[in-house]
């Protein structure tokens, strides 16, 4: 079995790179296992080569290094195909799915060596306009932030959580929390202006932000949560809550929806963000894919939500 190593360079910190590369080669070389490493020089590369070994047919391993991003691009890559698994080497600040599997999710997916013998596991995707999933589909204000935050990170003294910060205050304050909408899960339509529309597969998303928190990735379920139009004070006064998978305690605010397919559109043009994926559209349909993706993780780690 080969293990390709596809690297985002421009996450993480000055240097990260270099040290992974030499962790790699120390750990592969010392198993004695056949392994890549491939830099990208743009956006694209990760999945195109990941493409590429999924569809020679043999036996691979896909090491997304980078952020939620990457790991998109990977997953995109290798969806469908039985020869190829995927994992995620946290490199970056952005890993929310890799939260699934506990507090200590970084340290063990830096674990090569446990990660080259781990088992694996075949988790949904979900289909959002032809674009894959793995995570979290939002396509509310908290997708504009999201959306705007690369914008901020190139003002000086603004990275990180400063400019998530940044881009934050400026959506709710300035540009305006809900759009007008309309959504449908199965026989319900809602039909007015939506200030949070969320779909999740996994559980994280928006560094720390757990909508669902029994959601599963791979129940063959999708969970929507929607926040109608609401004043500022209320969406401050419910966020805690939403953040932190409490939808239930605000039945008359928080809609809430299981279900295979969901869609929502508007007259104006709509921001969706997919696993950090950008995408712009009147009209979107989020839907359980047919295919799915082998996921590998640390031995002894449980991705499973509490009670589940």
């Amino acid at each position: 079995m080969k293990h390709l190593f596809l690297i985002n360079p421009a996450a993480g910190k000055r240097g990260s790179t270099d040290a992974l590369c030499r962790q790699i080669t120390e750990t592969f070389a010392g198993l004695g296992l056949d392994y890549e490493i491939f830099l990208a020089a743009a956006p694209g590369d990760c999945e195109r080569r990941a493409r590429s070994a999924a569809e020679s047919g043999e036996p691979v391993r896909l090491y997304a290094c980078g952020g939620d991003g990457t790991l998109n691009e990977v997953v995109n890559a290798a969806a469908g195909f039985d020869n190829a698994a995927v994992t995620n080497v946290p490199k970056g600040t952005g890993n929310d799915f890799l939260k699934l599997f506990g507090p200590t999710y970084r340290t063990a997916f830096s674990d090569l060596a446990a990660l080259a013998s781990g088992p694996q596991a075949a988790f949904d995707l979900m289909d959002c306009n032809g674009r894959l999933g793995i995570d979290v589909c939002c396509a509310g204000v908290d997708a504009r932030i999201a959306a705007d935050v690369h914008k901020y990170k190139a003002l000086p003294f603004l990275n990180g959580m400063a400019a998530y910060s940044a881009s934050l205050v400026v959506n709710v304050l300035f540009k305006g929390l809900s759009r007008p909408t309309v959504v449908r899960a199965g026989d319900a339509v809602l039909d007015g202006e939506s200030t949070i529309i969320c779909i999740c597969n996994g559980r994280h998303y928006g560094g720390g932000f757990m909508p669902v928190g029994d959601a599963q990735p791979d129940d063959g379920v999708l969970d929507m949560v929607v926040v109608p139009k609401v004043g500022r004070l209320t969406f401050f006064r419910l966020l805690g809550a939403y953040a932190t998978g409490r939808y239930r305690e605000h039945p008359e605010v928080i809609s809430h929806f299981h279900g295979t397919s969901f869609s929502f559109s508007s007259p104006q043009e709509l921001t969706a963000v997919v696993d950090g994926e950008v995408l712009r559209a009147r009209a979107f349909t989020v839907s359980l894919s047919p295919k799915k993706v082998w996921f590998f993780y640390p031995a002894g780690l449980n991705y499973h939500a509490p009670g589940a």
